[in-house]
């Protein structure tokens, strides 16, 4: 299903319909404020083994997740007071940000060292299924297995087909990758070099 919904002011009921699918374990894919993401609940086992599949990717590299605000990142990680006052300065923002994760994140979710990639988009639809849903949405880039961007989400439908449950299509977004900053024992260390100024890191 392709589903169009406002950017700047999502539709709530639009968002309701999508939310209640990610709830029966659904795959959505919708716009973030870097590609497009494919994504599901966090807490659903399958559905995550679900998106492995579609990405093709090790089960060793877990994905990244979407929490609706900087409040909500403290429920799923640690975060000292240093990492607190950096992230409110960029938040929400193209970045994910690598922090230790607390208990209430899956362990699949989870790098060898206990870390999780965290991000807050800039991006209203993005955060209203977050909110929507009461925990966090996986992110991974809905690109093509050798890394090319769909431009249109109606090309990403129709490429992924039966594979995903609804795309959203909540028109252009920027298709240029996140910052990654580590922020592991108060010792900023940037990842990946993407949108999103680092400065304040270097």
């Amino acid at each position: 299903m392709l589903l169009k919904i406002n950017p700047y002011n999502p539709q709530e009921r639009q968002i309701d319909r999508v939310v209640d699918i990610i709830k029966k374990g659904g795959i959505v894919a919708y716009p973030t404020d870097t590609f497009y993401g494919i994504g599901c609940d966090i807490m659903n086992k399958k559905s995550i083994e679900r998106v492995y599949a579609i990405k093709q990717r090790n089960k060793t590299k877990p994905f990244s997740f979407i929490c609706p605000d900087l409040k909500d990142i403290a429920k799923y990680a640690k975060i000292s007071n240093m990492a607190y006052r950096n992230m409110k300065r960029l938040l929400p923002g193209p970045y994910t940000f690598v922090l230790a994760g607390s208990k209430l994140v899956p362990k699949m979710m989870l790098t060898k060292r206990r870390t999780a990639g965290i991000r807050v988009p800039d991006h209203e639809i993005a955060l209203a299924l977050a909110r929507g849903l009461g925990h966090p949405v996986i992110s991974t880039s809905a690109t093509h297995a050798d890394g090319t961007v769909f431009e249109d989400p109606s090309l990403l439908h129709d490429h992924f087909n039966k594979q995903i449950d609804v795309v959203i299509d909540g028109g252009p977004v920027p298709n240029a990758p996140s910052s990654v900053v580590s922020l592991i024992d108060d010792i900023p260390e940037i990842i990946r070099y993407g949108s999103g100024e680092v400065d304040i890191f270097e």
